[in-house]
């Protein structure tokens, strides 16, 4: 394993919604007996109410600054030695703090996930506000990959099978 990870044992699952951080960052933990944490569960948690709600009610900036604090209390955890998965939201690392944040506390592995299947991915559900338009989805897509790709690590998600990714994840150098 990378002094890095050992130092901080965070591995930060970044990508677009509906790229598959929550499954694949649960079953990866599983793999490394870490814990797992899905950041948008924390935001959940704190605020008494679900993400669409957040957006609804509070707005955008009012979600990001709660997604900053929670983001902030685990990766505080993991500075003391607490090894974690952690599941961030499609934006999380958008914000330069928040990218810094995790940055300088362990890895983060990008999940590419093409357009389309992000796309049929999240589709039926309604629990993700910034998916409401499929004009701006796209947009909103394309203009996340460049925060996507400072990412220390990039899988291609090529299919719905969560284990193909975690086998690439646990084949990167950062565990040899």
């Amino acid at each position: 394993m990378i002094l890095k990870l050992k130092q901080t044992p965070g591995i930060y699952l970044v990508g677009f919604m509906g790229s598959g951080k929550s499954t694949i960052g649960r079953l990866l933990a599983e793999r490394l007996g870490w814990h797992f944490v899905d950041l948008d569960d924390d935001i959940e948690a704190a605020a008494g109410m679900r993400i669409r709600e957040i957006f609804d009610t509070r707005g955008e900036a009012e979600f990001r600054r709660m997604e900053r604090e929670a983001m902030h209390l685990r990766v505080r955890a993991i500075e003391r030695g607490w090894p974690c998965v952690l599941a961030l939201g499609g934006g999380a690392i958008i914000a330069a703090e928040n990218y810094e944040m995790v940055a300088d506390n362990g890895v983060m592995v990008w999940l590419d996930c093409p357009l389309e299947m992000v796309q049929r991915r999240v589709a039926s559900g309604t629990h993700r506000p910034l998916a409401r338009d499929p004009e701006e989805f796209g947009r909103l897509y394309e203009a996340r990959r460049a925060s996507y790709e400072r990412a220390d690590y990039r899988i291609a998600i090529e299919g719905d099978d969560p284990m193909a990714a975690v086998e690439a994840v646990l084949h990167l150098p950062l565990f040899k």
